[in-house]
């Protein structure tokens, strides 16, 4: 997959030592940890109150180079995960949390090569980490504000070439769903229950549905139409993450968390009979 997506024009963040280059996103931080997600332009700079930082300092840098500004601090260039892009890239809608991207791969089951339908695109978060992990992407979007954000994104992270598995679509996916033989359907909508007939036709037997949910009762809702569908095996999880101070002989719990954003629901379409 690496290789063909290179042929593509697709990056591969963090992949291999290459310098960095105009047009790609870097992250930058200080001495206190402040993070700053960066476009490079030839010629352009980098504005805070210590001073500007010049990004040509840094194109044809690698990794790690460390850069001052004009009134002397200090800050370390990297290249962003996907996790540090999400919660930092231009957005309109609200995003699906890295916390919650991961476990959808996993629920989804996402491989190279995987026939994935996408519904709610939304800034495209879900979009590039569906696509990063070598899914081919159909998805539907009403707003033609956010599919075109959505694929302006994908491309700034994943390269232009990353767009030719990403086939957006300004569609309702409450009026049905154009493709068949899918091999998975992720959905990030206000009442995914209307979907589950148009997703039964569209997914191969044994194609998985994962809906995205911010309420319990949009679930219950969801879980009584898979009972009544051809839809197996549902499950529904919530993710809570807990991040911890050390600091020496200090450890403990932090004092905030990242508790509920939404419930996560996977069910299986299962042979008919």
């Amino acid at each position: 997959m690496n290789d063909a997506g290179t042929e593509r024009g697709e990056r591969v963040p963090g992949e291999g030592r290459r310098p960095f280059e105009a047009g790609e996103r870097v992250l930058l931080f200080d001495s206190k940890a402040r993070r700053y997600l960066v476009t490079l332009t030839a010629g352009g700079e980098f504005h805070t109150h210590t001073g500007p930082v010049r990004h040509d300092d840094l194109i044809g840098k690698e990794e790690g180079a460390r850069v001052r500004s004009t009134l002397g601090s200090r800050y370390v260039a990297v290249r962003p995960t996907l996790a540090e892009v999400v919660l930092k890239m231009p957005r309109g809608a609200q995003v699906i949390y890295p916390k919650d991207l991961g476990p959808i791969l996993i629920l989804a089951d996402v491989f190279p090569g995987a026939k994935v339908f996408e519904s709610g695109l939304g800034s495209g978060a879900l979009s590039m980490a569906l696509l990063r992990a070598g899914a081919i992407v159909t998805g539907y979007e009403l707003r033609p504000d956010f599919a075109g954000r959505a694929r302006a994104n994908v491309a700034s992270y994943l390269g232009a070439g990353a767009l030719d598995r990403y086939h957006v679509e300004l569609r309702d996916a409450y009026d049905g769903i154009a493709a068949t033989g899918l091999d998975r359907a992720v959905l990030d909508l206000p009442e995914p229950w209307r979907v589950v007939k148009a997703a039964e036709e569209a997914l191969r037997p044994g194609g998985i549905l994962v809906s995205y949910l911010p309420t319990i009762t949009q679930v219950a809702t969801l879980r009584d139409a898979l009972d009544r569908s051809a839809f197996g095996l549902a499950e529904t999880v919530e993710i809570l993450q807990r991040s911890w101070h050390v600091e020496g002989q200090s450890v403990r719990p932090d004092h905030r968390m990242v508790a509920h954003t939404g419930f996560l629901t996977a069910a299986r379409l299962l042979p008919a009979g």
